[in-house]
């Protein structure tokens, strides 16, 4: 499996987290009009779709609900409404989408806390943890098994991981379509809306580049985490990835 993302002309974890952070703090202002522009709106299915797949998990745990590489803050307020009176947190590297995860929470009467940290090297003690998410984040790490290491650390015995990423469409008919999109398409559309249209060539090539669902669930059992199991969504355009510590 590829160690972690790989940025073109970017080299060594250290330059490539610094690369990665720089690109969305500048995507911020209007990350989520674009990601709900060029998901169609399916981004909302996916992430209700997580929230409902652990709703089990929230209301059998009893601990802190972490939200990792959280972004401007949907699957941590998401989370935070199922939650069931539970404390829910967002993490996220990039300060500016911090901000506007802080902005959006408290503008919906919500108290989940942010706070900023790299998702390979988290501030938070061992076993502190019943649940950890990280949705549509993960792949933009610079060491994948750094990222399974870290939250297998954090999460208290029986506590729950689930991923929510991009992933190869297992039809080779939709795959090519797919591909098509956000290949040629996607790049475009980010380069005329956003202020910083280098984070929309680089998406498309890190989920090109980002292992399979199987490789992915194959990394997670190498990396100590039980009962991985992992769910396609959208014929395949995305995965969640559950497994327990």
């Amino acid at each position: 499996m590829r160690t972690g993302t790989t940025p073109a002309g970017v080299q060594g974890e250290e330059q490539i987290a610094r690369h990665v952070r720089r690109m969305f703090d500048g995507v911020a202002p209007r990350y989520d009009l674009l990601n709900h522009l060029l998901s169609m709106n399916i981004d909302r299915y996916w992430r209700w779709r997580t929230v409902r797949a652990l709703s089990p998990a929230l209301g059998r745990l009893g601990g802190r609900v972490v939200d990792l590489c959280c972004g401007s803050g949907d699957l941590t307020i998401a989370l935070q409404r199922a939650a069931q009176g539970k404390a829910v947190a967002g993490s996220d590297f990039s300060h500016a989408m911090l901000r506007e995860a802080a902005r959006k929470i408290g503008g919906r009467g919500l108290k989940s806390p942010v706070f900023e940290a790299d998702a390979t090297n988290l501030p938070l003690a061992d076993g502190s943890s019943a649940l950890l998410t990280c949705a549509f984040g993960f792949r933009n790490l610079a060491n994948y098994r750094k990222g399974l290491a870290e939250m297998l650390r954090v999460l208290e015995p029986g506590g729950t991981a689930a991923i929510l990423e991009f992933s190869t469409p297992p039809n080779t008919w939709f795959r090519r379509v797919y591909e098509f999109y956000s290949m040629r398409v996607l790049p475009r559309i980010g380069a005329a809306m956003s202020p910083a249209p280098e984070a929309y060539r680089y998406l498309p090539e890190s989920v090109r580049k980002f292992p399979s669902a199987d490789e992915l669930a194959a990394e997670m059992r190498r990396s100590g985490f039980r009962e991985v199991r992992f769910t396609r969504m959208t014929f395949g355009i995305v995965a969640l990835h559950i497994g327990v510590k």
